[in-house]
């Protein structure tokens, strides 16, 4: 897309809204906002036998290659669900768990806080089936609002005084922006930001993939340092959860699922609190149970070194917590065994679904907007018109491959407009003044944007 482009036309406008997974608020006028929930990544679909066939076929290809998500193979329309990569990864699926990590006056309190937003963070893939959105563009950006209504009583201790409380009458505002920093390896940045609470989270999204000839195993990339929280009105504690490696399977037989099977931690620097949770791994033949375990201990953050739950001498627990992070988790007090204590309930994941994203209008929309970059491509899919779906993203693909050749010659070097850099050392990113402004409109709900100077796509 060239420099200057005009704003979309009122007939793209209107394909963007009726792209199937979005539900409008009120009216289905463009200039309203869209609430979002990809339809298609709940419950199996009609074909997702045949489709799946055809995608091991592809990946049989790949057996052996270190890393397939750095390959960035493009795959034909009709195994692609019409949502765009950046829509679909997010890690907000319950806002209201994300906006109460805060509200304890005790440290423990808040850590138990940000397990029950841990826990619902994937529950896209709890929910509904796996599935393989569009491989974001150098330059593609998402935005969105969540308005929290209701509020999660403290796990531990009290609410701080003079913590405001989310109601129907009084929601709480999240805000969310990312975008796609570097094509090779495939990066993205992230932010989001809750100011009525003191709430902001940030990180680099990438995954490093291989497939073993049954299943693809995931894990975070290089540039992938897990999600930091920070929580500003509780002396700026910084929380860091790192993700665990993952392995999608199903394949097969037809009916894709993921298990995992690894150590994850999460740390807080400031209150001396560390989890160390263990998933375990599933009986070959039985069936998956998604069981973890898992410990809160004190630590020394200059000395770090316990790495699984074997290592923690007792004096050092403060909390447990197990159960299965597809149904029920509970925590426990104190450094006794699980079995051995009362149980307090963390989360109840039953009754739980992805809450829907608030998009922003289509009028207000720029054309390297995930939405409106990839409508050509969604309205094609659901018409079932995949072999126009596949053009239509190879136009799109080719259009990248034409810019970045260009900027080659002229040996510039692409740079974000919302992030300062595509990567970062620690996986922290920092927003530009674009990135900054992109987010106090949104906080305020003011979708208005300055078109891009230069395009990458």
């Amino acid at each position: 897309m060239a420099s200057g482009m005009p704003p979309p036309s009122s007939s793209r406008a209107s394909s963007v809204e009726r792209s199937g997974y979005s539900t409008p608020i009120g009216q289905s006028s463009s200039s309203a906002p869209t609430l979002s929930v990809p339809n298609a990544a709940i419950g199996q679909t009609e074909g997702d036998g045949s489709k799946l066939k055809t995608l091991l076929s592809i990946l049989k290809k790949f057996i052996g290659v270190a890393d397939i998500a750095n390959v960035r193979f493009s795959l034909p329309a009709q195994l692609l669900e019409p949502v765009p990569n950046l829509e679909y990864w997010t890690y907000i699926d319950r806002p209201e768990m994300l906006v109460s990590v805060g509200d304890s006056d005790e440290p423990l309190g808040r850590m138990l806080g940000a397990l029950r937003f841990w826990f619902t963070k994937d529950l896209k893939f709890i929910k509904g089936k796996p599935i393989k959105p569009y491989n974001s563009t150098l330059g593609e950006f998402f935005r969105c609002n969540w308005d929290v209504q209701t509020s999660q009583p403290p796990l531990l201790g009290n609410i701080p005084p003079g913590s405001s409380q989310p109601s129907p009458s009084h929601p709480i505002r999240m805000s969310y922006v990312t975008e796609q920093t570097s094509h090779h390896p495939p990066v993205s940045a992230w932010w989001f930001e809750c100011a009525e609470k003191g709430i902001s989270g940030y990180g680099f999204d990438q995954i490093s993939a291989n497939f073993t000839g049954t299943r693809v195993r995931i894990a975070p990339g290089e540039h992938n340092k897990g999600i930091f929280l920070t929580l500003h009105k509780h002396n700026n504690e910084e929380y860091n959860f790192t993700h665990p490696t993952a392995h999608l399977g199903g394949l097969l037989k037809g009916s894709l699922s993921i298990t995992v099977a690894d150590v994850c931690y999460i740390t807080c620097p400031q209150s001396g609190l560390k989890v160390i949770m263990e998933y375990v791994e599933e009986g070959w033949l039985g069936k998956a149970k998604n069981l973890m375990k898992g410990v809160i201990i004190r630590y020394d953050p200059n000395n770090d070194n316990r790495l699984k739950i074997k290592d923690v001498k007792d004096d050092e627990v403060v909390g447990r917590v197990e159960g299965s992070w597809h149904e029920q988790i509970h925590f426990t007090l104190g450094s006794k065994s699980f079995d051995k204590s009362e149980k307090h309930l963390l989360i109840d994941l039953t009754d739980l679904w992805p809450t829907p994203k608030i998009i922003p209008p289509v009028d207000n929309q720029l054309p390297n907007e995930s939405r409106m970059l990839w409508a050509p491509v969604t309205d094609a899919i659901l018409a079932k018109q995949y072999t126009q779906a596949t053009d239509n993203k190879t136009e799109i693909e080719e259009r990248q491959r034409k810019k970045t050749a260009e900027r080659k010659e002229r040996n510039e070097e692409w740079q974000p407009r919302f992030f300062t850099a595509a990567t970062t050392p620690s996986g922290r990113p920092q927003l530009t003044e674009d990135g900054k402004v992109a987010l106090q409109r949104l906080m305020a709900g003011d979708y208005r944007l300055e078109p891009n100077k230069v395009y990458a796509c």
